[in-house]
C-alpha cells in the first residue's frame, strides 16, 4: 500500500484518497497499483467497511489519466489494467461513493462513474475529454455515462467536451447531489452515516439485484426478483426489535 492512495477511517466510512496532490491527482499506472491493492483488501475482508469513499487530496478529486504517461506510452502490469480496476471497484458488494470536487475530468470522471452515488462540490468540474485529444474511452465511460444522465446528455458531453459545474452535474443527474465547499466533507460524512444506519446485508443484495438486471426487460426483471431473492439478513429480527422498542418508549 503506497502514499498514492491514502486510506482514512470516518466514522463507518472507508476513504481512499487519491494522492498525487502536486500532479492534480492525475492518474498513472503506480496509482492505480495502490488503488487496486486498497480494493482487492477491501474486497476480502469487507467486515467493518460499511461504505467506500473515494476522494482526492488537495485541490481537486483528480485531473483525469496522466497525459505525460499516455504520451511516452505506459508500462502495464496486465492488458487493460486501469479499467479491471475500475470494475473491481464498481463490484464491491458495499455501497461505494465518488466524492467530487474541483476537476473531474476524462479517465477521472471514468473512475467516478464506477461508484453507486456520486456527490459533487459546488467547486467540482466535470468534464470528458476524450474528443479532445483524439482519445476514445476504454474505461467504461460510453457505457456508465449514458446509464446515468441518458443517452443525449451523453453525447453532448462527449462531443462538446464541455466542462459543467457541481450545480449542473446535480441538475443533470450525474451527481446525486451537490454540496457547499465549505462543508463538503461534513456533507459526505452524513450521506454515509445515513448509508451506514442500514442493512449491510441490504445493501449488497440490492447492488446484486440491480447490477444483475440492468437492462433486461420488465418481465425478467421482476421474474428475477421475485425467484432470485436473497431473503432477510441475520440481523433482520434486531433492527425490528430495536424499533418497535424505540416506538414503545
Amino acid at each position: 500500500m503506497t502514499d498514492l492512495v491514502l486510506r482514512e477511517q470516518r466514522g463507518a466510512a472507508v476513504h481512499l484518497v487519491l494522492n498525487r496532490p502536486d500532479k492534480l491527482n492525475s492518474l498513472n499506472v503506480p496509482l492505480f497499483q495502490a488503488l487496486d491493492a486498497h480494493v482487492r483488501d477491501i474486497a476480502a475482508k469487507p467486515a467493518g467497511v460499511a461504505v467506500l469513499v473515494v476522494r482526492g487530496a488537495g485541490r481537486c478529486f483528480s485531473a483525469g489519466h496522466d497525459l505525460g504517461d499516455i504520451a511516452v506510452g505506459e508500462r502495464l502490469p496486465e492488458p487493460n489494467f486501469q479499467s479491471k480496476v475500475i470494475e473491481r471497484l464498481a463490484a464491491l458488494p458495499l455501497p461505494v461513493i465518488s466524492a467530487v470536487h474541483g476537476h473531474c475530468y476524462t479517465g477521472a470522471l471514468e473512475l467516478a462513474l464506477a461508484a453507486d452515488i456520486i456527490l459533487a462540490a459546488e467547486s467540482a468540474k466535470f468534464a470528458d475529454t476524450h474528443a479532445r485529444w483524439a482519445l476514445t474511452p476504454v474505461w467504461g465511460l460510453s457505457q456508465r455515462l449514458p446509464r446515468r444522465v441518458g443517452t443525449a446528455k451523453a453525447r453532448e458531453m462527449m462531443f462538446t467536451c464541455r466542462t459543467y459545474s457541481g450545480r449542473e452535474a446535480e441538475a443533470m443527474g450525474l451527481a446525486n447531489a451537490c454540496l457547499p465547499d465549505a462543508t463538503f466533507l461534513d456533507g459526505v460524512d452524513a450521506w454515509t452515516a445515513e448509508i451506514a444506519a442500514n442493512s449491510s446485508f441490504s445493501h449488497a443484495a440490492n447492488k446484486r439485484l440491480l447490477d444483475q438486471t440492468d437492462g433486461l426487460p420488465l418481465p425478467a426483471g421482476l421474474a428475477h426478483e421475485v425467484y432470485r431473492s436473497e431473503g432477510v439478513g441475520p440481523d433482520m429480527r434486531e433492527r425490528i426489535a430495536a424499533f418497535a422498542a424505540r416506538k414503545g418508549g
